[in-house]
C-alpha cells in the first residue's frame, strides 16, 4: 500500500495533481451534467481508492464488498460513466492526469504545494470509506426530482442499495453455462430490483464479446386464468412469449405434436427452434412464480420441466450441449410449500439467494443519499416501527427528504388511515379479508407477544405478505406498524 504511484497515474502536460476533493467535485459536476445524477458512495470510494493507487482486492477489503464486485462491476462502470461525462477515455491508470486537467480548466483549483498527491499509509486505512461510512455530498440527490418508491427501482436510479453479498453471487453465477439462481424474499423486499440487475450485468459482460447473451424477463403474472387452468395451454403461451420478447419468428405450432405431449412439445420448441436460432446464451428471468404454485394443475409438470432443463444443462457434452446456454432465474417470494418430489423441483438446486432487510448502515446510506440526516435515537425508532424492510423504510426517508412531513408527524400517522402507508396497510388488509381463514391466523399472532406456532402454509402465505417472521416452527408479527394498525383494526372474517 505504500508502494509509490505509476507514472500513468500522474498528470500530463506539466499538471500537477490535485486535491481528491476537488478531483471528485470535477467528477461528480461532469456526471451530473452528463447523467443528471450525482455519483454514488460505492463509486465515489472506488474513485477515491484508484486515485490513491490501490488495488482493486485493497478497495474490496476496505468498502466490504468481493473483489469480483469491485474488479467486474463497479470499477468498468465507473470509467464507462467518467468516460462518456468528460468526453474522454478515463481509466485506473489515468484518472488522476484526466481530472487534473479537467479541474484546471474548469476553475484553475489549487494544487498540493510539493506537487505529488500523498500515499495514505497502511495505519490510513481510513483513505477508502467503506460504502455507508463513504463521502456522500457528491452521491446526494433530490427527492423533489425522484418519482415516490413503488415498484421495482430503476437500473441508473442513484438510490438503490446494494446488499453484499446478494448482488455479486449473482453476477457471478449468471457467468456460469447452466445457472440457476433463485430469489426468494417477502413481497416488496427488492426481487424484482435484484433480478432486472442481473439481467443487465448478464448484458454487459457480452458486449463486445463473441457472442451475446440475449435476456428475458417474464411475470407469470401475466399468464391469465385459461391458460393457468391448463399444462398445454400455459406452456403454448409460455414459448410463445419467449419469442415474442426475442423478436423471433412465432413457430410454436409447427413444433407442437400430439404425440410427444407438452412437456415433449415445449422441450423440443427450445430444443429445436428457440436456442439454436439465437446460438448464444439466453438467460430467462421467471418473476412471480409464486402465482403458479396456487395452480397445481399445472405446476408439478411445470416445475419438473425446469429442473428437467436444468440437469440436461449439467450433463454436458454427455447430452445436449445447447442446454449450457440456458440460465434460469426464479423468483418467488414464499417457501415452496407444494409436495414437490425432490428429485423434480428446480428449488433444491442452484444458486439460492434470499434478501435480507436492510442494515442500520443501509438505511443510514439511503438516508444520506437523499440528503436526510438521522439521528441515532430516530434511527432505532424507524427500526421499531418497519424494521429494515427496503419498501417501509425507503417510503419514510423519500417523504421525510422531500419534507412532506415532519418526524413527529411520521411517527403518529404511519399506522393509520392518513399515513404515508396507508394503500400498504389497506392493501393487506384486503388480501386477509379476501381469505377468512388466514386472516384468523393473523389474529391469533397479532395478539400475542410471544412467537406462536401456526399451520405451515399459513405461516408461508403470511411470511410471504411480509406480516411475519419464522422462528423456528412459530411466527411473530414482523414490525410494529402491524400491530399498532391491526391492533386498531382487525380484520374481519
Amino acid at each position: 500500500m505504500n508502494e509509490p504511484l505509476p507514472d500513468a497515474n500522474r498528470a500530463s502536460s506539466g499538471n500537477q495533481p490535485i486535491l481528491f476533493e476537488t478531483a471528485l467535485q470535477a467528477a461528480d459536476a461532469a456526471v451530473l451534467a452528463a447523467a443528471s445524477r450525482h455519483l454514488k458512495n460505492i463509486e465515489v470510494a472506488v474513485l477515491k481508492g484508484a486515485w490513491h493507487g490501490f488495488k482493486y482486492d485493497e478497495i474490496a477489503e476496505e468498502t466490504g464488498y468481493t473483489p469480483e464486485y469491485i474488479k467486474h462491476d463497479v470499477g468498468p462502470k465507473l470509467w464507462q460513466l467518467l468516460s462518456s461525462s468528460l468526453g474522454e477515455r478515463v481509466s485506473k491508470t489515468n484518472l488522476v492526469a484526466v481530472l487534473s486537467q479537467r479541474a484546471a480548466q474548469s476553475n484553475g483549483s489549487a494544487v498540493l504545494q510539493n506537487g505529488a498527491t500523498p500515499l495514505p499509509s497502511t495505519a490510513d486505512r481510513s483513505a477508502i470509506a467503506p460504502p455507508d461510512q463513504a463521502p456522500t455530498q457528491a452521491s446526494t440527490v433530490r427527492p423533489q426530482d425522484l418519482d415516490p418508491p413503488v415498484g421495482l427501482v430503476a437500473l441508473n436510479s442513484p438510490v438503490y442499495v446494494d446488499r453484499p453479498p446478494s448482488e455479486t453471487r449473482c453476477y457471478d453465477e449468471i457467468l456460469r453455462p447452466g445457472a440457476l439462481i433463485r430469489i426468494k424474499a417477502p413481497s416488496q423486499m427488492g426481487k424484482t430490483s435484484l433480478m432486472v440487475r442481473v439481467l443487465e450485468q448478464a448484458r454487459r459482460l457480452s458486449e463486445g464479446g463473441d457472442r451475446p447473451i440475449h435476456t428475458v424477463a417474464l411475470s407469470l403474472q401475466q399468464a391469465d386464468s385459461q391458460a393457468l387452468n391448463d399444462l398445454d395451454g400455459f406452456l403454448r403461451w409460455f414459448c410463445a412469449l419467449i419469442t415474442r420478447k426475442l423478436r423471433l419468428p412465432h413457430r410454436v405450432e409447427e413444433y407442437w405434436s400430439p404425440t410427444f405431449g407438452s412437456k415433449g412439445n415445449c422441450t423440443a420448441y427450445f430444443e429445436d427452434c428457440l436456442l439454436p436460432d439465437l446460438n448464444a446464451p439466453l438467460v430467462l428471468a421467471l418473476d412471480r412464480v409464486d402465482d403458479v404454485f396456487l395452480h397445481p394443475q399445472i405446476a408439478h409438470d411445470f416445475f419438473a420441466l425446469l429442473r428437467a432443463w436444468y440437469e440436461e444443462a449439467a450433463y454436458g457434452d454427455s447430452g445436449n450441449p445447447l442446454w449450457q446456454h440456458l440460465r434460469l432465474v426464479i423468483v418467488h417470494s414464499t417457501e415452496v410449500y407444494l409436495p414437490l418430489d425432490i428429485n423434480q423441483s428446480p428449488f433444491n438446486v442452484g444458486l439460492a439467494v434470499e434478501l435480507q432487510e436492510f442494515t442500520p448502515a443501509q438505511v443510514t446510506d439511503l438516508a444520506q443519499r437523499y440528503g436526510l440526516s438521522l439521528a441515532a435515537a430516530d434511527l432505532q425508532q424507524l427500526q421499531e416501527l418497519v424494521g429494515g424492510h427496503p419498501y417501509l423504510v425507503h417510503r419514510a426517508i423519500y417523504h421525510l427528504a422531500r419534507q412532506d412531513l415532519t418526524l413527529d408527524e411520521f411517527w403518529q400517522t404511519a399506522p393509520t388511515d392518513s399515513g404515508i402507508y396507508a394503500n400498504h396497510l389497506h392493501r393487506l388488509l384486503r388480501q386477509l379479508q379476501e381469505h377468512p381463514d388466514l386472516a384468523a391466523t393473523f389474529d391469533q399472532v397479532a395478539k400475542s407477544s410471544a412467537p406462536v406456532e401456526v399451520d405451515q402454509m399459513q405461516a408461508f402465505k403470511l411470511r410471504s405478505m411480509g406480516l411475519v417472521h419464522l422462528h423456528g416452527n412459530r411466527v411473530a408479527l414482523s414490525y410494529g406498524l402491524y400491530r399498532r394498525y391491526f391492533g386498531n383494526m382487525a380484520p374481519q372474517h
